[in-house]
């Protein structure tokens, strides 16, 4: 379990804190807004109205106890400054700090922020890899050029084993689990026959995946 500190209660900061908690770690929530403290006091045990630009609330609830520090602030990008700078003044582990444009994210590493992440960014580059190929699930971008995508099989692979269809040499991509409704076989040994329905998660060059998702129709 973590100690997770979230500062700013818009659509991202909530379900950030909510899924934290979900996965079993103790949340503190901050937010200037009153009445929005008060609603998700409901929610989060630990929830705290205060302005955070001001020091001596970042100071008071001891920021340095905490194992991730969030700053889930998208409008008022000053004000994302200045808390990610006094939490990491105050001795914060590791601060977290939201941005939209690249300048913002380059402020942000200068005072401080250990990581800064672009969620509108990295939404609109998903979808447009998601869209822009044939039957493509999800995907996740290791590299520039090397992704983890769910693909539907083949029809011609139904009743046909790993080992038959030789992916490996013939696709150049690496089965690394298959999935099937809710249910997931991950690792995959090369004698699994392949069902229908069934979707496979793969790794490998975006270009060699893309050719095999345009054969899945």
């Amino acid at each position: 379990m973590k100690s997770i500190l979230v500062i700013g209660m818009g659509m991202l900061g909530r379900c950030l804190a909510a899924k934290m908690q979900e996965l079993g770690n103790d949340v503190m929530i901050i937010d200037k807004d009153e009445e929005r403290i008060q609603e998700l006091s409901t929610i989060f045990g630990d929830a705290i109205a205060g302005d955070c630009t001001n020091p001596a609330v970042l100071k008071s609830i001891g920021v340095n106890n905490f194992d991730y520090c969030f700053v889930a602030i998208g409008e008022d990008f000053y004000a994302s400054l200045e808390i990610t700078s006094i939490l990491k003044e105050l001795g914060a582990t590791f601060v977290v700090s939201k941005a939209k444009r690249l300048r913002q994210a380059e402020f942000l590493k200068k005072i401080g922020a250990d990581e800064v992440f672009y969620p509108e960014k990295e939404i609109a580059e998903k979808l447009a890899v998601r869209y822009n190929a044939t039957n493509i699930f999800d995907y996740i971008e290791l590299t520039s050029d090397c992704s983890i995508f769910e693909i539907p099989i083949i029809p011609d692979w139904i009743g046909k084993t790993i080992i038959d269809i030789n992916v490996r040499q013939e696709y150049n991509v690496n089965i690394i689990a298959i999935k099937n409704g809710q249910s997931i076989d991950p690792m995959p040994k090369g004698d699994y026959t392949f069902q229908k329905d069934d979707h496979i998660v793969v790794i490998g060059k975006s270009s060699d995946v893309f050719k095999l998702s345009a054969k899945t129709n």
